[in-house]
């Protein structure tokens, strides 16, 4: 006789089969999708969420849980049967009609902001953007008034779970007491240090090439995972087909560099959850703050440490050609430079939290 808990297994490994395919036709939009594929892919998108979607939220499902609850078992099951019941609760409080909405109007959004942002269309973002803000709302309300929280509190326990606005207010009220000057120092000093830049221009399919050399001596699994290119660097797929992305500039190198070190991170992340339980909601990672800090610590810790750009200038050299700014010392100066700027995936290990506190207030 099949128990309540293995009939729930069974139906939360079929919604991360369906999430497979979700997540490699999602890197396929973004990344080798024809334009005029966009709304067509956008819809086939929204269909499979309501699927998912009319599949976890089944009052059957609810029931198993509760039967499931009294049944004997193991730590990790126990675990799993928790996370169960939290997306279960999740997914119950909206509509199946404003999860196809969202869906649709996130694809358009997205696809629309690859030609409005190089042509500084912020008019034409704005009017899609509106409508995912209104969305948004709607569903941080109904999420509110169900777990009687603030509408942000809400929707920020989605990605991390526990965490709260207050919380979040005291930990970013401690760092912007000293960062600004830290940062303003450091600026100054290093003003006094003069580097020298490297002069390109430096081929896409070199720069290719080193991102892959470098993926290699970080431990990333190609057996399991690829690189590509996209608008904006991501990482996504699933941990068995990890898919990453980064974005080249031919005058530049480091942007595209630090990009792959970047969602190799989260890459690694992803490729080390435990294999026997990827099918399900215990295998899967549940904090967006430990997954960003595994990239950041890969990108701004050990990507920009002096033993690590010592390690990885040969193979820079290799790919690119040597020349005066990639003489050892100059290297480590170049890449450990604070310059803060408009783009968080460009910034350095000093602004970029400034960056995220920046998101946070507004």
């Amino acid at each position: 006789m099949t128990t309540a808990y293995q009939q729930l297994s069974a139906t939360f490994q079929r919604l991360s089969r369906f999430g497979h395919l979700m997540a490699v036709a999602v890197w396929d939009m973004q990344t080798m999708m024809p334009t005029g594929g966009s709304q067509a892919r956008g819809e086939a998108l929204a269909e499979m969420g309501v699927l998912r979607h009319k599949i976890l939220t089944d009052p059957r499902v609810g029931e198993l849980i509760q039967e499931a609850e009294q049944a004997d078992l193991n730590d990790v099951e126990r675990a799993n049967l928790r996370e169960m019941l939290r997306a279960w609760q999740q997914a119950s409080l909206l509509p199946a009609s404003l999860v196809e909405a969202k869906s649709l109007a996130g694809s358009r959004c997205e696809h629309a902001w690859r030609e409005q942002r190089p042509a500084n269309d912020w008019q034409g973002f704005a009017a899609n953007l509106k409508e995912v803000v209104r969305l948004s709302r709607e569903e941080a309300q109904l999420r509110a008034e169900a777990n009687n929280t603030s509408r942000y509190d809400a929707l920020l326990d989605l990605y991390e779970p526990g965490m709260t606005g207050a919380k979040l207010d005291a930990t970013f009220g401690e760092l912007k007491s000293w960062l600004p000057d830290l940062l303003q120092h450091v600026v100054e000093k290093q003003a006094q240090e003069p580097v020298e830049q490297p002069q390109g221009p430096f081929a896409i399919a070199a720069q290719r090439e080193l991102g892959l050399s470098v993926m290699t001596t970080l431990g990333f699994d190609f057996r399991h995972g690829r690189l590509d290119v996209s608008a904006h660097p991501f990482c996504g797929g699933v941990p068995e087909d990890v898919r990453i992305t980064t974005r080249y500039n031919q005058e530049e190198f480091l942007s595209a560099l630090m990009g792959v070190i970047h969602e190799t991170g989260h890459a690694r992340y992803e490729q080390g959850l435990p294999q026997q339980w990827r099918s399900q909601p215990v295998g899967l990672a549940r904090s967006t703050a430990i997954h960003e800090s595994q990239s950041l610590f890969m990108e701004m810790q050990l990507g920009r440490s002096r033993e690590f750009l010592q390690r990885i200038l040969p193979q820079v050299c290799d790919k690119l050609g040597a020349q005066p700014a990639l003489e050892p010392e100059n290297f480590v100066r170049l890449t450990q430079r604070v310059k803060p700027g408009f783009i968080r995936v460009d910034a350095d290990e000093l602004s970029y939290p400034a960056h995220v506190i920046l998101r946070f207030e507004i």
